[in-house]
Order: C-alpha cells, then sequence, then structure tokens
C-alpha cells in the first residue's frame, strides 16, 4: 500500500510538472512559449504577464527587470491579482501599504503595481548582475528569500514569451465566443495607460471591421502589444489580432498564430 501510494504521488507530481509546459487545450486557458519551452496559463495569469510587460516597455527596463518581476509575482501570488494576503499584503506582488507601497486600491491595479515594483527594482544597484532570486529580494524583503529561486526558470522562459524574443508564442483560447462589437476604444484607454505613449489609430480592417492599429517601431515592441491584445481579448471583445504576417483568432485559439495571407507589411498590429 506504501508502495502504491509513493507511485501515485510521483505520478501526480510528474503530471503537474508536464501540465505546466504542455497545455491542456479545453475551457480557457493561455499558452506562452512554444514546444519544450512553453509554459500552460490561466487567463488571468497571462493578462497579468502581459501588463508586466507593457509596464517594463512603457519604463524602458531591460528583460532582465522582467523576468526579475516574473519571479517575485509567482511566488508572492502565482501571478494573480490578490485582494488579500499576510496581514495587508495586497495584489500580483503582495505589497504592503503600511510599508510604503501605495494605497491598497492602487496596489490592486497590476499597471500600478508593476509600476511601483520596478521602480523600486531601479534602486537596487547592480541588480542585472545579480541573481534573480536576489534581485527580487531586494525588492520584496520576503521571510524567505530563497523562495524565489524555484520560479527563476519559468520566469525567463515568461519573459522571452511576453516581450518579443520569441515571436507569436502567446496565445489564449476560449469555448465561449465573444458577443457584441469589440470595445476597442477601452482597450485604447487601456493600452495607453500599460504601454504609455504608442502611435495608434482606428479604422476599418480590410475584413471591413473597425480596428485598433498600432505602429511598432521593433518587432519586439509589436509582439508584446500583440500579447497584451490576445490575453485581453475576452475582456474588449476582441476577435482577431494581426501582426507581421500572423494572425490570432479568437473563434480558433488554441490553433496559436496562423499564416496569415493577408498581412499587412506596415509593422502595425491590428486588432478587431
Amino acid at each position: 500500500m506504501v508502495i502504491v501510494c509513493v507511485l501515485i504521488a510521483l505520478a501526480a507530481g510528474a503530471y503537474l510538472l508536464v501540465s505546466r509546459i504542455q497545455p491542456i487545450l479545453t475551457g480557457s486557458g493561455c499558452q506562452a512559449g512554444t514546444g519544450r519551452a512553453a509554459v500552460s496559463l490561466e487567463p488571468q495569469q497571462a493578462a497579468i504577464a502581459a501588463t508586466i510587460a507593457g509596464v517594463a516597455h512603457q519604463r524602458a527596463v531591460p528583460p532582465r527587470a522582467v523576468t526579475v518581476a516574473y519571479a517575485a509575482a509567482m511566488q508572492e501570488s502565482h501571478m494573480h491579482n490578490l485582494g488579500y494576503g499576510d496581514r495587508d499584503s495586497v495584489g500580483v506582488f503582495q505589497q504592503r501599504p503600511s510599508e510604503g507601497w501605495g494605497p491598497a486600491r492602487k496596489l490592486r491595479d497590476p499597471v500600478y503595481a508593476s509600476t511601483k515594483f520596478f521602480e523600486a527594482l531601479a534602486a537596487v544597484p547592480g541588480y542585472q548582475q545579480m541573481p534573480v532570486y536576489r534581485a527580487a529580494q531586494s525588492v520584496q524583503h520576503s521571510a524567505d528569500g530563497f523562495a524565489y529561486i524555484q520560479y527563476q526558470r519559468l520566469a525567463a522562459r515568461l519573459t522571452a514569451a511576453f516581450t518579443g524574443g520569441h515571436p507569436h508564442s502567446v496565445w489564449c483560447w476560449s469555448p465561449e465566443p465573444s458577443h457584441g462589437k469589440a470595445n476597442l476604444a477601452a482597450a485604447r484607454r487601456q493600452l495607453g495607460k500599460t504601454f504609455g505613449p504608442l502611435d495608434v489609430t482606428t479604422a476599418a480592417s480590410p475584413r471591413d471591421a473597425p480596428a485598433l492599429r498600432v505602429r511598432a517601431s521593433q518587432p519586439p515592441t509589436g509582439w508584446t502589444v500583440a500579447s497584451w491584445l490576445v490575453t485581453h481579448a475576452a475582456s474588449y471583445r476582441i476577435r482577431e489580432v494581426h501582426y507581421a504576417g500572423f494572425k490570432w483568432r479568437a473563434s480558433a485559439g488554441s490553433a496559436g498564430w496562423t499564416s496569415d495571407k493577408g498581412a499587412n507589411t506596415r509593422g502595425e498590429v491590428e486588432a478587431s
């Protein structure tokens, strides 16, 4: 009986490990990365990861900073926006108002929380040369500073996917179709809040539907924006995202990004 129980426990552990790498395409979910580097995420986790990458773009911080932020967010909340925590800590990074991070209502906004995290990280001398776990601990001042080690490798994979290092490698799927028109005005406002100034226009797409167009100066920026739009598609009823010869469709989300025969060549991310 003991041997059987041990085998079941080992099998369960192996399943959990594999399920983080090879997503099960049922229900709602998201994937970051491809092949053996793929990571499965819940929709909220993916949306928060995309937001952290967007704020990193706004603040012009290096990918290393994003990796540190992801390791901290995974340890503190498993990349969820928590309304509770130890003592008065809240939000993605479990930041405490009593420790000077800001009001709880603002810390529950992932954009604000990420901004505060990057501000604190920038004040850590030589953080880019530190191990990821030490840099995270220098910001978080956790009771167990070594806890961030377990997420270093995962955080690096997420950084490559969400900051455009690995193009067209973030997508989501849902069994529920979006109803009603896409709320492009709200998406545009939130893009500006997250990424800062962007060259954004709204016009008809080649498919005769209103479309949001974001001009990207560099491909990594374009893929960071595209990842944000895909991971927030359900919130704004976005059905399609097109960029750099690829397209993602909500109706076939689990297929990921596919070749786009009608691709525009103007360096624009298009959402409709």
